[in-house]
């Protein structure tokens, strides 16, 4: 199948059968029919997708959103204010004064606090111990320079600077947006519709995969299909109000398996059966202009399919910026079957990478993981000591 210049040709599982995951132990399935290459999948799923329209949001709602183009923030502090509490003074004003030989001062000075203004005529502040008070006369105890004490026009935030587009907005930013005043940040933030196909296992993987959405700023709306058959499985898959649409379960070839029959009657499947593992029976496509990806409902499969595909989506829906990765050497090698991606547990020890699995995702190993990394359909695998990217899994 080819769309849009993608190339989309089927390739074949080196082996079929099952085989041992050579770093877990665990048992991953081999395929005997034909996959769609993980790369050519989403790259006809990515064709002509575009950015969507930047919102207004409150700071507090803007959290994890992508940051959109925002105007220039204005200086801050927007006068010099006090930077602790103190006698405010003009520093010419001190020149030799000392504890031995103690400088009168003409008029009382002006005791400021944190945060206030300072007043004209005034260019430091010096704290209590450098002002002798106790007499009709108010003496100076030391020198100073000038602005010390002070916080300058423009010293904590320069004017023009700009929360930075395309990154992801974090509680710092909110920390800038507070202080200059900003009531709204312009932020871009897909809207993202999950349908949970039932099934007698729970829905344990759509919340998963909700709670991974909400934490990368995405407009999280999750619904239930009322049964497992196509029908009620195309009418909750509703795209009108949303820039992409996710289904979770009901992807594979069996009896009940309805997902697929029902988003092709929905708009157009691009591929069903990703060479990727796990998460081989994912599928993609477009409900107008819609993109749609469907996840199997086991939690480890459809957590890898959200990772390798899923993701991408939304990262280009957001504008984000790539992805940072963290580059570490393996602490032992990587062996891969060539034709299928893999995706990678790893955990970080010292300052190395060290493999938990590859191509199978255990439950625990998911929660003991720090990172993961896909290994392309072309690798054959990784040397121990090869500097490898992962994506972080924990802050």
């Amino acid at each position: 199948m080819q769309r849009s210049g993608a190339a989309m040709v089927p390739v074949k599982s080196a082996a079929c059968g099952v085989r041992d995951d050579p770093v877990s132990g665990v048992m991953v399935q081999r395929l005997d029919i034909a996959l769609t290459p993980l790369d050519g999948a989403l790259a006809a799923l990515l064709d002509g997708l575009a950015p969507v329209t930047p919102v207004a949001l409150s700071p507090a709602d803007a959290l994890g959103c992508v940051a959109a183009d925002m105007p220039p923030l204005k200086p801050y502090p927007q006068r010099d204010i006090a930077a602790a509490d103190g006698w405010a003074l003009c520093a010419r004003d001190l020149v030799g004064a000392s504890s031995y030989s103690p400088l009168p001062l003409p008029t009382p000075p002006v005791w400021v606090e944190a945060g206030d203004a300072i007043p004209e005529a005034c260019d430091c502040v010096v704290d209590s111990d450098s002002v002798d008070a106790t007499g009709p006369i108010f003496q100076i105890l030391a020198e100073a320079i000038p602005g010390q004490g002070v916080r300058r026009i423009g010293g904590e935030i320069a004017g023009g600077s700009v929360i930075a587009s395309g990154r992801r907005i974090c509680s710092l930013d909110l920390l800038i947006a507070r202080v200059v005043g900003l009531e709204k940040l312009s932020v871009r933030r897909p809207c993202l519709r999950i349908v949970n196909v039932p099934a007698t296992s729970g829905n344990a993987a759509a919340q998963l995969i909700s709670e991974n959405a909400r934490e990368a700023g995405v407009n999280v709306v999750l619904v239930e299909a009322k049964a497992r058959d196509a029908a009620p499985i195309a009418s909750a898959a509703q795209t009108d109000a949303c820039d992409m649409l996710l289904t979770i379960g009901g992807s594979g070839v069996g009896r009940s398996d309805a997902a697929i029959t029902a988003l092709a009657k929905r708009g157009e499947v691009i591929a069903h059966g990703i060479a990727l593992q796990p998460g081989r029976t994912s599928a993609v496509g477009r409900v107008g202009k819609i993109p749609f990806v469907a996840l199997p409902g086991a939690p480890d499969q459809a957590l890898a399919g959200w990772w390798a595909m899923a993701l991408p989506v939304l990262d280009r829906l957001s504008a984000l910026r790539p992805r940072p990765s963290i580059t570490l050497p393996l602490a032992r090698k990587i062996a891969s079957s060539v034709g299928i991606a893999e995706i990678v547990l790893l955990e970080k020890i010292e300052r190395s990478w060290m493999p938990l699995s590859v191509g199978a995702m255990p439950l625990e190993m998911i929660a003991r993981a720090d990172a993961w990394l896909l290994l392309p359909g072309g690798s054959e695998g990784f040397a121990a000591g090869t500097p490898v990217d992962a994506y972080m899994l924990r802050n």
